[in-house]
């Protein structure tokens, strides 16, 4: 029986659990991105959904039901490999989000409203503003209690399949009055190229599923409906990447669909052939559509991780036990909702000052960025996964993996070769290549040089790891005590059921 945290409330059932998961994993900054290589992209997004979405799906639906508490994935690589491994581990999989929120999502955020509802420029004082507005309008959202919280971001996923089902909707009529030239010109043969370039971002869009659990001391019925709810989630976004990557294709002129603009770029070539003189409010009504889901899917994120960071402070692995405190009426991280804001407010300043290029390059470098640090952050999730399965088979497992421990094996396996894979080529992009002799050119491929790349990319990587052994040794320390009982309190990781 884990050790409750004070002041949480019960507000998460099954509907809630898989809005949540498609609120926070359905990627609208990636569809663009993922569109980009060409119609081999769809190829390979079927095939990473068979070879990795499926298996990892399998074992964190076991897992996420064996081990429910609060805090999730920092709970079970606590367990499995110690308080050591889990703050850094918890320390990348919970800063990608802030980076990502003042990264790639408020910048395609505000290149969508720039381009489609009031002009903002770049780097003007209308720009900063907007970015700034997006960024903590997430937090503030993540700030209020989940019980009125939760319903953001299920209309967020709501909003996520509307704008993909109205978009495809067009792109179908538009197709059927003007032909799928897009699909007529492309090809559909997967490339050791195309799949080199598109894995990272591939697997960052389907990972992520397991997040909820980070609330799982807020959920009704986690040990039923986190395995319904991983499955019912993962199917869904499967589809609504699919479905929009050969919309965008059928319609974008072949090269054309771009990381930051394919999705709302495609929306105004199929709306100016389907809906004439309604072309305009239309593509604004849309475009406020998509800045919204992604507003709540920046919010979602942080709802989840924060939650999952603020365990580890509260249980000495973050610096002060104090940014672990949870609000009494609002049942939430409070301390960590702000640090986290205040980290992607940083980030979005440090990309807008340090990325010279286009926004495009811009966009696809901090996009980056986030990518390798959620990556990172599964090298030890993943063996923790398995080294519980293995050590505590008594836990009750009301799911089970087909084919017992050896199948938990076998996907687990999987699942890391997967991220092994994808964080090689996300932290060193072209290096492969250069080994299967692979043509390669690092300036076209990315809009800045390596060296910009690697120093912006592999630099934040250090300094987290800095931060993160450092947050560890000092939160050890009897200075890192505080009075407040609610953020000294730490969780109980014992493997058991729960009791309702």
């Amino acid at each position: 029986m884990s050790t409750p945290v004070p002041h949480l409330r019960r507000s998460l059932r099954r509907f809630d659990i898989m809005a949540m998961g498609v609120a926070a994993v359905l990627s609208f900054d990636t569809l663009g991105q993922i569109a980009s290589g060409g119609g081999e992209a769809a190829t390979w997004i079927a095939i990473i959904a068979l070879g990795f979405l499926v298996p990892y799906a399998l074992i964190f639906a076991e897992t996420g039901a064996a081990f429910p508490q609060e805090g999730g994935p920092y709970v079970w690589v606590k367990l499995a490999l110690g308080r050591s491994a889990a703050a850094v581990t918890t320390l990348f999989y919970w800063v990608t989000n802030p980076i990502w929120l003042g990264g790639s999502l408020v910048f395609i955020a505000a290149e969508t409203w720039d381009g489609f509802v009031f002009r903002l420029g770049t780097g003007t004082f209308a720009d900063y503003a907007f970015k700034l507005l997006f960024i903590w309008a997430a937090i503030l959202t993540a700030v209020i209690s989940l019980h009125r919280g939760k319903w953001i971001t299920t209309a967020g996923a709501a909003m996520k399949v509307l704008a993909i089902i109205l978009f495809t909707g067009t792109a179908l009529a538009y197709g059927t009055e003007n032909g799928f030239h897009g699909l007529d010109r492309t090809s559909f043969s997967p490339t050791s190229a195309g799949f080199l370039a598109l894995v990272p971002v591939l697997l960052f869009a389907y990972v992520g599923f397991e997040a909820p659990n980070a609330a799982g001391d807020e959920m009704h019925d986690p040990q039923r409906d986190v395995p319904i709810s991983i499955g019912v989630s993962g199917l869904i976004a499967a589809c609504c990447y699919l479905l929009p990557v050969l919309a965008i294709l059928s319609a974008a002129p072949p090269g054309q669909a771009t990381g930051i603009g394919g999705f709302m770029d495609a929306a105004r070539l199929v709306y100016t052939g389907v809906y004439g003189g309604w072309t305009e409010p239309l593509l604004t009504a849309t475009a406020v559509l998509f800045v919204f889901a992604l507003l709540t899917q920046g919010s979602a994120w942080m709802i989840v991780s924060d939650r999952m960071q603020a365990m580890a402070a509260a249980d000495g692995g973050f610096f002060s036990r104090g940014l672990g405190a949870f609000h009494s009426r609002l049942s939430t991280p409070v301390r960590m909702n702000l640090l986290s804001g205040i980290t992607a407010t940083a980030f979005m300043i440090a990309a807008m000052t340090l990325v010279h290029g286009s926004a495009a390059a811009v966009f696809n470098v901090v996009l980056t960025v986030a990518i390798t640090t959620l990556l990172l952050s599964y090298l030890t999730v993943v063996p923790a996964l398995l080294i519980l399965r293995v050590r505590h088979p008594q836990v009750a497992r009301p799911y089970r993996v087909p084919f017992g421990t050896t199948g938990f094996k076998v996907y687990a396996a999987l699942t890391y070769g997967w991220i092994v894979l994808g964080s090689w080529v996300a932290l060193f992009p072209g290096t492969l290549e250069s080994l299967f002799g692979i043509s390669y050119d690092f300036h076209d491929t990315w809009g800045v040089s390596r060296t910009t790349f690697e120093v912006f990319t592999l630099g934040t990587v250090v300094l987290l790891l800095v931060i993160g052994i450092a947050g560890y040794a000092t939160s050890r320390g009897p200075a890192a005590l505080t009075s407040d009982r609610s953020a000294s309190r730490p969780v109980s990781i014992s493997g058991g059921s729960r009791e309702h």
